[in-house]
């Protein structure tokens, strides 16, 4: 299996996910920089990216939002047949850009940590649930929505 260690810049596809062991994965979008010679319609090269360096893995799951510009530096591993995405194991990581923050107009849901919530433009009022589904309340307002949790965890212990 080839492997080599690179430095890589791209957007995040989708929100960061969990995996087992107390790691992170999640999708990096790279654009090859000579794009202007490359056909409109050339695909784009697709990393999946794993971390279980604590501090990386918090970053990810607490403060990666999709459309973020990320530079990554690890262990990148060629798949082992074609068509398969690359594989890197993230050592290091490096937010350039932030994705705008979107403007409400439907019903958003969002990610707190081990909590789910639901923003709706119509209204201030925030549902909260756990990321398995158990309904935790409704914050009055989004400034809530942390003292709404914290009453939840005191109650029912750490674990959400």
């Amino acid at each position: 299996m080839d492997t080599k260690h690179c430095a890589v810049d791209g957007w995040v596809d989708a929100i960061p996910v969990p995996s087992p062991r107390d790691t992170a994965t999640f999708d990096l979008v790279v654009r090859p920089a000579d794009i202007d010679a490359l056909d409109d319609d050339a695909p784009d090269t697709i990393i999946t990216c794993t971390s279980g360096d604590p501090r990386i893995t918090h970053e990810l799951l607490n403060g990666i939002q999709p459309g973020d510009l990320l530079r990554v530096t690890g262990t990148l591993v060629q798949p082992p047949t074609p068509g398969e995405h690359a594989r890197l194991t993230v050592d290091a990581l490096e937010v350039l850009d932030t994705a705008l923050v979107p403007v409400l107009r439907e019903m958003v849901l969002d990610r707190y940590g081990d909590y789910v919530v639901i923003f709706d433009g119509d209204t201030d009022a925030v549902p909260v649930f756990t990321v398995h589904g158990q309904w935790v309340g409704l914050a009055d307002n989004p400034d809530a929505i942390a003292t709404l949790i914290d009453i939840h965890e005191r109650v029912n212990g750490e674990d959400a």
